[in-house]
């Protein structure tokens, strides 16, 4: 093993135990978990020598979703790097002096700029990463979001980079939606400073981790969605959308790799039909297939609230 990834296993560990220990000292009123052995499952799965990786996405209500929800893994999972989730950060916000982005960086978190687009080196890294075996987690919404709108989850629309991502691997991954409850009592948005920096103590915290996904039900919708004609339109702005200089190039390999992954029968209307015309579309389908997590997601959430408003 390298130094770099001793460290990497060293810092991972660390902070592992330290949200580990923060759940269980009494800090929050309660810490409810349902659904963990769905992960466990993936994680452990022999699936991943062959390179099918594991994705976990989930809602995102407060800065410290992560990393003290996976404080709630088996003590096991700390030091292996196998069963530790990789994921992106904000560069503006994780990666603002060396000190931090050293630490950041050995605590498997790819560096990610905001407004760059889906087609930048964290994204590409996320998608390799999957396409090794390797556990990814996404915020999908790419952003804290914490408002509760008579009672139901509203959740901004999730990043198109999210289906780059799952778009590219070459085997199906397993995709697990979570719904995560409480971080934003424990740490709401808009306190002024200090207190900003400080978690509230008292929170009820809840953690709900949904079966994985169908593969088959992905490749159903999504195929119908491209059959009638009826994936989502895609912004034609100069900057990041479809008339970007850059894009149709951009566009163009993805396209290339896309229509021999997991879902190439499925996203283009033709056999291989030509990548100049495939990339015309794949952002479209990208789209669509993100769509289709956030529902999944969504319906995730609205099953946890009612089950929480039944009891």
């Amino acid at each position: 093993m390298t130094a770099t990834g001793l460290l990497s296993k060293l810092t991972v560990g660390a902070v592992g135990l330290l949200c580990k220990t923060f759940l269980k000292i009494g800090y929050c009123s309660s810490v409810t978990v349902n659904g963990i052995e769905n992960l466990l499952a993936a994680l452990q799965s022999e699936e991943r020598n062959q390179g099918r990786g594991v994705v976990t996405i989930s809602n995102h209500i407060s800065t410290l979703d992560e990393p003290v929800v996976w404080g709630i893994l088996p003590a096991r999972c700390y030091f292996n790097s196998r069963m530790t989730r990789w994921t992106l950060g904000a560069s503006d916000i994780m990666f603002t002096n060396p000190a931090f982005s050293s630490f950041f960086r050995n605590g498997q978190v790819l560096e990610t700029f905001r407004g760059s687009g889906i087609f930048q080196p964290a994204v590409d890294t996320a998608a390799k990463k999957l396409n090794e075996g390797e556990w990814v987690h996404l915020f999908g919404e790419g952003k804290v979001n914490q408002p509760v709108i008579d009672g139901l989850p509203h959740l901004l629309r999730f990043k198109w980079g999210v289906g780059r991502i799952l778009m590219e691997a070459v085997i199906p991954p397993v995709i697990i939606p979570m719904w995560l409850e409480g971080f934003d009592k424990l740490m709401p948005e808009g306190r002024p400073s200090p207190l900003k920096f400080f978690p509230r103590p008292g929170a009820d915290l809840s953690i709900t981790f949904g079966k994985p996904i169908d593969d088959d039900e992905i490749r159903t919708a999504l195929g119908s969605l491209v059959r009638h004609h009826q994936t989502p339109v895609v912004p034609k702005s100069s900057h990041g959308g479809m008339a970007d200089p850059g894009r149709p190039q951009e566009e163009q390999k993805s396209a290339e790799v896309a229509s021999h992954a997991w879902l190439g029968d499925a996203a283009f209307r033709t056999d291989r039909q030509k990548i100049t015309e495939a990339a015309l579309q794949i952002a479209s389908v990208r789209s669509a297939i993100t769509t289709l997590v956030q529902r999944n997601v969504e319906a995730l959430g609205q099953e946890v609230m009612a089950r929480r408003k039944y009891y």
